[in-house]
């Protein structure tokens, strides 16, 4: 049996690098085979995983070798962080390796969104629709307010990029220190002042009890009507049902979610998003390019490594 295992998708060239130096056995479904999976890790010292291998008590107590987990992410809603502890078992997520992708995204999304219709003209002109007023009108994104909630390595790029564009930052974050050298970049503010004033709202925080629909109907009156909102953090961080009321009664103007409570989302969830405008749903891919997938890869690797010797 493998000492290394790799449950999940991961760059070719860094896989076989571990499966040259180690006993390893990589199978990108094998987060699904929960039965083989138990079977499997009975001999590992490492796992590497994404954040669709349940990494819980039960499995944990079928891994007695085990001594590290390597998170190809940042993510550890997944992972029993203090029952790996418990067991002198190392977590090792793989930060900031996929911030600028997500940084990206963010960026992407909200430029797309204060343009509002514009971009979602393709099938209108290419019936022989030619409205520009329907289309035209939008908001640019230089001179709005960024507001990031959860302040980290991703949350910081996301920052940059947005001053980068002209955009004044601002920032709350409930477990980040006020002499931590990020705030030269960013004001820091409450949530309830940041949902107010801000023009675009992204959220970087974890997903932790207290970050459960920590945006919801009462953020959702807070905000302006022509603000957006981007959560490519977790799932469950915005209630989906008020967030989809609010789009529907224009009290927002925009979302872009990559994250959603129920992951992968069934068409009976997914019924409460139909029929909504300037509305952008993806499947958890915000931090997921060809170059993020190799950093995190690595990091990942580098992880096992270190651990192994």
């Amino acid at each position: 049996m493998a000492d290394v295992l790799i449950s999940e998708f991961m760059d070719r060239g860094v896989a076989e690098g571990l499966i040259s130096e180690f006993d390893t056995y990589w199978d990108p479904d094998l987060w699904g085979k929960r039965d083989e999976l138990k079977s499997r890790i009975a001999s590992a010292k490492a796992i590497v995983v994404r954040n669709g291998t349940l990494v819980d008590v039960d499995l944990l107590d079928a891994a007695p070798n085990l001594k590290v987990v390597a998170r190809m992410g940042v993510g550890l809603d997944t992972i029993d962080v203090a029952a790996c502890n418990a067991r002198g078992i190392e977590v090792c997520p793989s930060i900031g390796a996929n911030a600028v992708s997500v940084a990206e995204y963010v960026i992407a999304s909200a430029m797309i969104l204060l343009r509002g219709p514009t971009y979602f003209a393709t099938l209108d002109v290419a019936a022989g629709a030619w409205d520009r007023p329907k289309f035209a009108g939008s908001t640019e994104i230089a001179g709005r307010v960024m507001g990031i909630v959860g302040f980290g390595s991703i949350g910081q790029v996301v920052g940059d990029k947005a001053r980068g564009m002209g955009m004044e930052v601002i920032a709350y974050d409930a477990m980040m220190s006020d002499d931590h050298p990020a705030w030269a970049d960013a004001r820091r503010v409450d949530l309830d002042a940041l949902v107010a004033e801000a023009d675009v709202i992204s959220l970087h925080c974890p997903k932790l009890p207290e970050t459960i629909d920590l945006i919801d109907k009462r953020q959702f009156e807070r905000m302006k009507p022509e603000a957006v909102l981007v959560n490519s953090a977790r799932g469950g961080i915005v209630n989906e049902k008020d967030c989809a009321e609010a789009l529907r009664s224009a009290q927002l103007a925009g979302a872009a979610l990559d994250t959603l409570d129920v992951e992968p989302i069934t068409a009976e969830v997914g019924a409460m998003f139909q029929g909504i405008e300037n509305l952008i749903l993806t499947p958890h891919v915000a931090g997921v390019t060809k170059e993020s997938n190799r950093r995190i890869a690595e990091v990942a690797a580098q992880n096992v490594r270190r651990v192994l010797g």
